[in-house]
């Protein structure tokens, strides 16, 4: 009997250790999210009242930068686990991604009611990031299945946004939006658990994924509004 008092006790010590390291891990993953997005407020404002002329004057600009944002990316997927270099990389890649929104936060202010779309979209962005990610917490269904159908959806956009660069089409980039929207949704459902599940190998990783859900989610519900307006 004391033998197995003994492993029990082991045991629960395994779990509340764990549980406390798991407690950390989710606290670092949220405090990164939130630094992250703020590096890329800090982007998009140094676009909007600094570099505007230079996105305006000539696209090359727009793509330079997200070749570099791209290029930041990579390089924090390889060097996730060298500190400083990994929150370096972070902040370089989320205030360039920041920059690479200058051209659609312009073109949005440059309608009547440009600044309060911007408001909209962010307000509808925060409410259902908060929501989806308490659901998330709270729900039993198990999202961590759907990254594959997530990740098919995600190429078939890609694959119809490019498309549509040279089709010009309203109608077709209102319906890649919507279906974005839907999709970064069920990401932010999906990463969430994975975040609280400890599935993600470092808080950086679990930051990142929260922070392209959230930025995408964002982007997708300003096209639609600004479409809305424009109409």
């Amino acid at each position: 009997m004391s033998l197995y008092d003994r492993d029990y006790l082991k045991s629960k010590e395994l779990e509340t250790s764990y549980s406390s390291q798991l407690s950390i891990f989710i606290k670092q993953t949220y405090q990164l999210f939130a630094a992250s997005l703020l590096a890329a407020s800090v982007g998009a404002y140094v676009g909007i009242f600094a570099l505007a002329s230079f996105f305006i004057q000539s696209q090359a600009t727009f793509w330079i930068l997200f070749i570099v944002e791209i290029g930041l990316l990579f390089a924090l997927q390889w060097k996730k686990r060298e500190a400083p270099l990994n929150l370096i990389l972070l902040f370089g890649f989320t205030f360039c991604s920041g920059l690479t929104l200058t051209p659609l936060l312009i073109s949005v202010l440059a309608l009547p009611t440009g600044a309060i779309i911007i408001a909209q979209a962010f307000a509808l962005t925060t409410v259902a990031f908060g929501a989806l990610s308490i659901f998330a917490m709270n729900t039993k269904k198990d999202f961590t299945t759907m990254g594959k159908a997530l990740f098919i959806v995600l190429i078939v956009i890609v694959a119809a946004s490019l498309l549509n660069i040279f089709i010009k089409s309203d109608i077709i980039s209102l319906a890649i939006s919507s279906i974005a929207a839907i999709l970064f949704s069920f990401y932010i459902l999906y990463d969430t658990q994975n975040i609280i599940r400890g599935n993600y190998e470092t808080p950086i990783e679990g930051a990142v994924a929260l922070y392209l859900d959230f930025v995408n989610l964002f982007v997708s519900l300003l096209n639609i509004l600004r479409s809305l307006n424009s109409r």
